[in-house]
């Protein structure tokens, strides 16, 4: 049983990682904005959050699988304060693209061990509670992060947000040192990690259509912070009203997730997939037609309900489905297809918003969510006859 003091700290290192993360990503893309760069060096930047999680999150699930938490958690916030802490006291492009890749980096693997700890350590019936609770940590600190960059950039300037973030990265640190997590860091909580390649957990179909919907609705959440600061940007609003409008959207993720436990007594974790595919299709094919501070606000919270739903319902279906022994490697497989995308995602759209527009942006990702509500469709529909 997950002890509530352990869950209380683990939630409150996710949560200043992530905030870390969050207003790193929009501090990153607002100081480049402020150097000039184009849209597509600032969507190589955001890339670089991504790219080496992508390379190194099935390793790093595989890592957390053998020797438990402490020592791969205290890496990541070294390297979140690092990253941050050079990008404040330095401040060029240059630098930029060494701290994305910390940032990054140490997030990814905090992640990791943060939800493979909730799902190993919960029983079944705490377990979807529990990765509500987690879930709520993340949509905290998801609205902080970016309001909290938009009012430090206003009053004082780029670099003292980045050193703000920094001490985030800190005070995890210690908390990860001395706090209750050091008593589950001594030895691995389960047998050896059967031996396998990771491209094993993509030939259970069931396993596949989780990884592929929640990469589509993880995009969804990733895209959007990186799109929104350059199109508010370019319709003239100030990077307090760009971190208000962002920490809009991190509210209504907390409230859906919040609403989370009545909503799942009556909806499939696959129907709630299903209704935020739809609700994420009718969010980025209208935004492009939102030239007001009222109205993008009122989509992107329609958006944070959407993408918000999804992550605690997806994580409870990768948990029971993934072989025993290799959780934590499941959930970093989903983290190297979750990343895999926001390096090429913003890599991609940043091109095309420079060469066509970003309503070109907004319409091809909704054209790309909308692929998978066919398929979540069926599983929901066989969910609900099999109920």
């Amino acid at each position: 049983m997950l002890l509530p003091a352990t869950l209380l700290q683990l939630i409150a290192v996710s949560l200043m990682a992530h905030i870390a993360l969050a207003g790193a990503r929009i501090t990153t893309s607002l100081y480049a904005l402020s150097l000039h760069a184009s849209e597509f060096t600032i969507g190589t930047l955001i890339a670089l959050f991504a790219l080496f999680p992508m390379l190194l999150a099935v390793h790093a699930g595989r890592l957390i699988d053998r020797i438990g938490i402490r020592r791969p958690m205290l890496a990541g916030c070294l390297s979140i304060a690092l990253g941050c802490m050079l990008a404040g006291a330095i401040g060029s492009l240059v630098v930029l693209y060494l701290a994305t890749m910390l940032i990054g980096t140490g997030f990814m693997v905090i992640q990791i061990a943060a939800q493979h700890t909730v799902g190993a350590m919960s029983t079944d019936a705490q377990r979807a509670s529990n990765f509500s609770k987690l879930a709520l940590g993340f949509s905290i600190s998801g609205l902080c992060g970016p309001v909290l960059a938009g009012f430090l950039i206003d009053h004082t300037r780029h670099a003292i947000a980045y050193l703000v973030f920094g001490a985030f990265g800190v005070c995890s640190l210690v908390l990860i040192a001395y706090g209750e997590l050091r008593r589950l860091a001594s030895a691995p909580q389960k047998e050896e990690t059967p031996p396998g390649s990771a491209l094993d957990l993509l030939r259970n179909a069931e396993m596949r259509s989780i990884y592929c919907i929640g990469t589509l609705l993880s995009s969804a959440w990733d895209l959007f912070t990186f799109v929104l600061p350059i199109h508010a940007s370019h319709l003239g609003f100030s990077a307090s009203t760009i971190g208000l409008i962002l920490g809009c959207f991190s509210a209504a993720t907390f409230a859906v997730r919040l609403a989370m436990p009545r909503i799942s007594r009556t909806l499939s974790e696959w129907q709630v997939l299903t209704a935020a595919l739809i609700l994420a299709v009718g969010c980025y094919a209208v935004f492009p037609l939102m030239h007001h501070v009222g109205s993008i606000t009122a989509v992107a919270m329609l958006l944070g309900m959407a993408v918000g739903s999804s992550q605690p319902n997806m994580l409870a279906l990768l948990h029971h489905s993934s072989p025993p022994g290799r959780e934590a490697e499941a959930v970093g497989m989903r983290v190297t297809i979750g990343n895999a995308s926001q390096v090429l995602l913003p890599l991609a759209f940043g091109g095309a918003g420079t060469a066509l527009g970003l309503q070109v942006v907004f319409w091809g990702m909704s054209a790309m969510i909308g692929a998978g509500i066919p398929a979540a469709w069926r599983r929901a529909c066989r969910r609900s006859m099999q109920i």
